[in-house]
């Protein structure tokens, strides 16, 4: 089954399973680079990785229009309950829930997280999901550590399709520091997000791509907001 996933801008995605669309870490209508507005997002299903106002603002306003359930930390999760959102997934660290197509892990973030009104935000995570027959690893907002080479460990014989690791640098991994995580995950394709919001994360990601392809790891591909990238 084919998946896609649409680049909004800065750490947003719309993942289409073939079951339903996932909506990971809603940042649109603050976003400078975010392709599309809030009011226009549909989705069954919302994941977010931390607390942080560029990954969580927009999550009550679409959960309470489309009924989506939000999957975050249990921190999280109890804030935008007390923002009216109705169906929440608490959850923590090595966390399994179902999602339209699969599932959803929640992995091990190097980040911190706190939430817009400065209340703490849980554990920073990332997302492995199994959907579709593929696996897709959502680092968020994170620095290389040891255990990506546990989650890109293959299961089943079958490996990360697609990594999506951030290369903005200053808040999270950078252009040379993702190398580094590629070697661990091993994915057969991996997607640059986090970068070229504002300018202290600028970065040149046609360069990065082809840093990418000398290290014959994995393939990369570079997406413009809006720009969807097919997993066949």
């Amino acid at each position: 089954m084919a998946i896609s996933l649409t680049w909004i801008g800065h750490a947003t995605f719309l993942i289409d399973t073939g079951k339903g669309v996932i909506l990971v870490d809603p940042f649109l209508d603050d976003c400078p680079t975010a392709s599309m507005k809030a009011a226009n997002v549909a989705c069954d299903a919302i994941l977010i990785t931390h607390g942080h106002a560029d990954h969580v603002s927009d999550a009550a306003a679409i959960a309470t229009r489309t009924g989506a359930p939000v999957h975050a930390a249990f921190e999280i999760a109890n804030w935008l309950g007390g923002q009216g959102v109705e169906k929440l997934v608490a959850m923590n660290h090595g966390g399994t829930a179902e999602i339209p197509g699969g599932t959803a892990r929640m992995e091990l973030a190097f980040h911190s997280s706190s939430l817009p009104d400065g209340s703490y935000g849980g554990n920073p995570a990332g997302w492995l999901l199994d959907v579709g027959g593929r696996r897709i690893y959502v680092a968020g907002d994170t620095g290389v550590f040891s255990d990506m080479a546990r989650i890109g460990q293959p299961r089943n014989g079958h490996g990360l399709d697609l990594a999506i690791l951030p290369i903005g640098d200053l808040f999270t991994m950078g252009p040379e520091n993702s190398l580094e995580a590629i070697e661990l995950l091993r994915p057969a394709a991996v997607l640059p997000c986090h970068y070229n919001t504002w300018p202290p994360i600028e970065q040149d990601a046609a360069a990065w791509a082809e840093q990418v392809r000398r290290q014959g790891i994995a393939t990369p591909h570079v997406l413009t907001p809006g720009g969807t990238l097919t997993l066949e």
